[in-house]
């Protein structure tokens, strides 16, 4: 499932190529048909991410909201050579300079003001809205009696965290993933967090998440650079059996809050 940093990027994609523009909607597999006739010729006000929830605001007020789920993707192109879209295509927005194509969302439904913000309230704090309070999500970890681990992938306690980032800022900060929420200090809460919106803004900005620091990359440590189809260069993401890049331990994985765990026994001691 993408992170949070590829939903903000996808609203920065979408400002760029519709916002203040007309719009032309269509759901060519069929499931969106009647929210996109009602968008359809309207204007792309806004759009906006939370977490891994995607905003599209038109007039009315109208708000597409978007999750891609484990399957949903986009595709992108010049309107001027858009092809016609295929029968699994969810939402084809477009206009004469530009197009996208939704495909297998787990939602893409038509809602109201007062059903927006009722996801809102349901999400915890971004690391990549600014105006969102860390300390909302240190209320409830510095309370809780559940590994930091899952703390960081629960969405009603960060928005947008996923697997690569929860296990790679607890690796960067030499944190072991078993450890309890109420066992954090508030230092090392402030620390993850921050680390979070260095990471998450150069991974809006790359489109891609790497977390390796300057002195760890392949270039200065004289190592081969990764290759994995999730790309970017990580410390234990998917590394399981390899040596760590700092102390050649292992990298070990565990299933924990229904996704897996990877960390390093050596650096994590903490």
């Amino acid at each position: 499932m993408p992170e949070g940093h590829t939903i903000h990027r996808l609203a920065a994609d979408h400002t760029e190529a519709f916002a203040g523009r007309t719009v032309r909607a269509t759901s060519p597999q069929g499931k969106f048909s009647d929210s996109a006739a009602l968008i359809s010729g309207q204007i792309l006000e806004t759009a906006e991410a939370h977490g891994k929830h995607l905003f599209l605001g038109f007039a009315g007020p109208h708000w597409v909201h978007i999750h891609l789920g484990l399957f949903g993707k986009y595709t992108w192109g010049a309107g001027a050579s858009a092809p016609p879209p295929t029968e699994t295509v969810r939402l084809r927005l477009a206009n004469p300079g530009a197009y996208a194509d939704l495909r297998g969302p787990t939602t893409c439904a038509l809602i109201t003001d007062a059903e927006k913000q009722a996801i809102h309230d349901r999400l915890g704090p971004d690391p990549l809205r600014a105006a969102d309070d860390p300390d909302r999500a240190w209320r409830r970890v510095s309370r809780s009696r559940t590994t930091v681990a899952a703390l960081l992938m629960d969405q009603k306690i960060v928005a947008g965290v996923g697997n690569v980032y929860r296990a790679e800022v607890l690796f960067r900060h030499g944190i072991d993933p078993y450890r309890l929420g109420r066992d954090l200090r508030r230092s090392e809460w402030d620390a993850i967090w921050s680390d979070l919106v260095l990471l998450m803004r150069e991974g809006v900005r790359n489109n891609r998440i790497d977390t390796v620091r300057p002195e760890h990359t392949p270039d200065a440590m004289g190592r081969p650079p990764r290759v994995d189809d999730h790309g970017g260069e990580v410390y234990v993401y998917r590394r399981t059996g390899q040596p760590c890049h700092i102390c050649d331990q292992e990298i070990r994985t565990a299933d924990l809050a229904a996704r897996n765990l990877f960390w390093c026994p050596g650096c994590q001691k903490n």
